[in-house]
């Protein structure tokens, strides 16, 4: 099974862990952060989407002037851009990256965040206008001539696109969402679906769901979310832990955030909110303390441990069927340049001895 590592990139220094100052968009550390993925050896890097943060096609857009082979997953939100226009946005920048760009796509879990840039959709409308939209990204990409759509959320005449993608037919889509409406545009859609950082059997369950729901001749392959913490030893890597998690409570209360952040409305902040309330480390070094600070948001659980200890932690999801991993740090920079001396070239050494060894067993048992 193949094998990738997808790191994150800011449009400035960000932190769960410390107040941030600075101005909201520095060309020059967009620069130095995607140059360390690449150096690092990681395979791409997510722009995410916020709605107080710089535009995450800009970003990408900076990004890909300072290195030649990594590469992006842009998080869009469906809704505020029109497909058509999208559609060309998206295939201006892939050309920009040299064929380099995914989508990463996010309907929006939380109704008031989606009011902060004018939508008023609730949570199942949201999903059909994803739905729709994608649907509308891929004619645009693919038609022959102009064409014409009446739909539930879009109407236009004659669009037509002039520039293509650089990968055909279309983009790569990843897709996140735990709802069962979430899981019905991903079967249609998909091709990477991406989970939370959930325990083994969580997982395995949402991975089953997924296949479920798609076509014989559609499965997505699978991405797994989390944020390592590694140090020289265990101890020492849960020493590390457990300052990080003081130093997120003295920033929420340096900000006037009396106690942990509630979970919020989104599926998957809840269920990661759940995770915390029922045991702060679970499958041995999946610690889910920092859910409960941040109320699940921002792929919020750690597997904590040596470098080996967590890279045969995360071959454990690879055996589920899990062929992608989001790996972001809690000390951004640092973090970054750790995965890439120790993690990631372990977990590669790992994946790659299993694999030849699923073949010789796989010789053998033929032979016999």
């Amino acid at each position: 099974m193949s094998l990738h590592v997808t790191g994150m990139i800011w449009a400035r220094p960000t932190s769960d862990l410390d107040v941030q100052e600075g101005p909201a968009f520095q060309p020059d550390f967009i620069n130095r952060i995607t140059r360390l993925h690449e150096e690092a050896g990681f395979d791409r890097v997510l722009a995410g989407y916020w709605t107080n943060a710089a535009d995450g096609f800009l970003v990408v857009a900076q990004a890909a002037t300072a290195v030649r082979k990594l590469n992006f997953l842009l998080a869009h939100r469906p809704g505020f851009v029109s497909p058509t226009l999208a559609a060309r946005k998206l295939a201006t920048l892939d050309h920009l990256t040299g064929g380099r760009l995914a989508l990463h796509v996010i309907s929006g879990g939380e109704d008031i965040d989606q009011r902060k840039d004018g939508d008023h959709e609730g949570h199942e409308a949201r999903y059909r206008r994803t739905d729709e939209f994608l649907d509308i990204l891929r004619r645009i990409w693919t038609a022959k001539g102009p064409i014409d759509h009446s739909g539930e959320f879009y109407r236009f005449e004659q669009a037509f696109s002039d520039i293509r993608p650089v990968q055909k037919p279309y983009l790569p889509i990843f897709f996140g969402g735990a709802s069962d409406i979430a899981l019905r545009v991903a079967a249609r859609h998909a091709d990477v679906y991406a989970l939370f950082g959930e325990p083994l059997a969580e997982t395995r369950t949402m991975l089953d769901r997924v296949r479920a729901a798609s076509q014989a001749d559609h499965v997505p392959a699978f991405s797994w979310s989390n944020r390592p913490i590694i140090a020289a030893t265990e101890k020492q890597a849960w020493e590390k832990a457990h300052e990080y998690r003081r130093r997120a409570v003295a920033k929420l209360e340096a900000n006037g955030t009396q106690g942990l952040i509630a979970a919020g409305q989104a599926v998957n902040s809840q269920r990661l909110v759940a995770l915390s309330q029922r045991g702060e480390v679970l499958d041995e070094r999946l610690w889910t303390a920092m859910a409960g600070v941040l109320g699940g948001r921002g792929n919020s659980t750690a597997l904590v441990g040596t470098a080996e200890q967590v890279a045969r932690s995360l071959l454990r999801y690879r055996s589920l069927g899990v062929s992608h991993f989001i790996l972001r740090g809690w000390d951004p920079l640092p973090d970054v340049a750790q995965y890439g001396w120790e993690l990631i070239p372990l977990l590669r050494e790992l994946a790659k001895a299993e694999d030849l060894g699923r073949v010789s067993v796989s010789l053998h048992t033929a032979a016999a």
